[in-house]
């Protein structure tokens, strides 16, 4: 899977898990002061992401991914 369809997933994904518009989701949008997410979405978000890519993430590391760009490197270093 190439970093393009990564991206595309994740925007998918935290659109539905944070039921927003996807057009508000950019690279640099930091899940909890842009997109609004708080701490039982972000747990939310991590379960979501396992689930749409058939992954296992360390939850303390994936805690600590900020923004949409980060969420895109952190799972494409995962599928490796």
């Amino acid at each position: 899977m190439n970093h393009a369809e990564i991206k595309n997933k994740v925007e998918k994904v935290t659109a539905s898990v944070l039921k927003i518009d996807p057009k508000e989701i950019t690279p640099t949008a930091n899940f909890a002061f842009d997109l609004g997410a708080d701490s039982m979405q972000t747990v939310e978000l991590i379960a979501a992401y396992e689930e749409e890519f058939n992954i296992e993430m360390d939850e303390t590391k994936a805690r600590e991914v900020q923004t949409v760009s980060d969420a895109v490197d952190f799972i494409a270093g995962c599928l490796k």
